[in-house]
């Protein structure tokens, strides 16, 4: 608790909720709706009611670095770019294989690592700055929950766009109608993590699956360029018949919205579960083709999963992209966003 009341110094008062009775507000961001009393706090922890009104993060970082854009992953969206990646603390779900967990947990487990000495106070302006001073090509939200720091990400991004840079967010998607309309004039990319396709598994991460396949189905409505990521963990979502019911519901938003199969390692809660195999990517990815899509990639085993890391041309099969890892190596796709050979148009953000 500590933590949390001594990072109350950097927020603001948000109106991305209602007023409710008793001078209760009902938090609007993710898709757990929470009502907050007075002097109480959300489940993400860092989203508070202040006599009436909600106090929400900004003006600090967590963590802020330059990456290449197929890090988050995105791999249509200024593929070979450097972004700048911004996060701050806490989440609004709880996995027990999460990846970043220092920064995503740091509210909720003490063994997390991260404290409020570990964070940097900083204005939009002054992230951007960083930004342009490095060549970078976007900002990100990412290394933790995005969504539960929402006003501070537009805050950040409004600055990114007097300066003509690109705008993401690297999130679970455990979102709101409210938020994804708020935040859609000044975003751009939104990476979704589509962690399992059963109910049961969402229940233990704090969630609820079906809001996350709204957040899918509407974030591509409103034109936001949608990638889709999901950590193969062996014998937790690794069947055939789940991967195929993943497949099957990307397919029935867009067959055109890049799928990343990554790998698993053991850490945080989980070490159950090995390492995943790279034939496991491999099979997860050919479902994927199989079922329709048209763009599948296999991540975090650099140089063991063949042609799944390029992006080939679904119509004449060229590869357009070479990648090995986070590189690109080459780039074929034309300035209008398509392949050089056949002309089939190329879904994405290039430029």
């Amino acid at each position: 608790m500590a933590e949390k009341i001594a990072l109350d110094q950097f927020t603001h008062e948000s109106d991305l909720c209602t007023l409710e009775a008793e001078n209760a507000v009902r938090c609007q961001v993710c898709a757990h709706r929470c009502l907050i009393r007075p002097g109480k706090r959300g489940i993400c922890g860092v989203r508070y009611n202040e006599a009436g009104k909600l106090k929400v993060p900004w003006g600090y970082v967590a963590g802020a670095q330059i990456d290449p854009i197929e890090k988050k992953p995105f791999n249509h969206f200024l593929p070979g770019s450097q972004v700048l990646t911004f996060g701050m603390l806490g989440c609004n779900l709880h996995c027990s294989f999460c990846q970043n967990w220092t920064t995503s947990q740091a509210l909720r487990d003490p063994q997390a690592g991260r404290s409020i000495q570990q964070i940097t106070e900083i204005s939009p302006e002054e992230l951007v700055a960083v930004a342009v001073k490095h060549g970078a090509t976007a900002l990100a939200s990412s290394y933790n929950e995005p969504l539960i720091s929402s006003e501070w990400a537009i805050d950040v991004f409004k600055e990114a766009k007097k300066f003509n840079l690109k705008t993401a967010f690297v999130s679970n998607g455990y979102a709101t109608p409210e938020v994804l309309h708020t935040l859609s004039p000044w975003l751009e990319g939104y990476k979704i993590d589509l962690k399992s396709m059963q109910k049961n598994r969402y229940r233990e991460m704090g969630g609820v699956l079906n809001h996350v396949l709204d957040s899918i189905h509407l974030a591509c409505e409103l034109g936001l360029w949608v990638e889709v990521v999901t950590l193969i963990i062996p014998g937790f979502n690794d069947s055939t018949d789940e991967l195929w019911e993943l497949s099957r519901f990307l397919v029935s938003v867009s067959a055109d919205i890049p799928w990343h199969v990554t790998a698993y390692h053991p850490d945080y809660l989980m070490h159950s579960a090995g390492p995943t195999p790279a034939a496991v990517l491999q099979q997860a990815a050919e479902i994927g083709e199989e079922a329709g899509l048209h763009y599948v990639y296999a991540g975090n085993l650099p140089g063991r999963v063949g042609s799944l890391e390029d992006t080939l041309c679904p119509q004449c099969q060229k590869v357009l992209i070479r990648r090995r890892g986070f590189w690109v190596l080459e780039n074929q796709i034309t300035a209008a966003g398509t392949c050089p050979d056949c002309g089939q148009k190329i879904p994405g953000i290039w430029r």
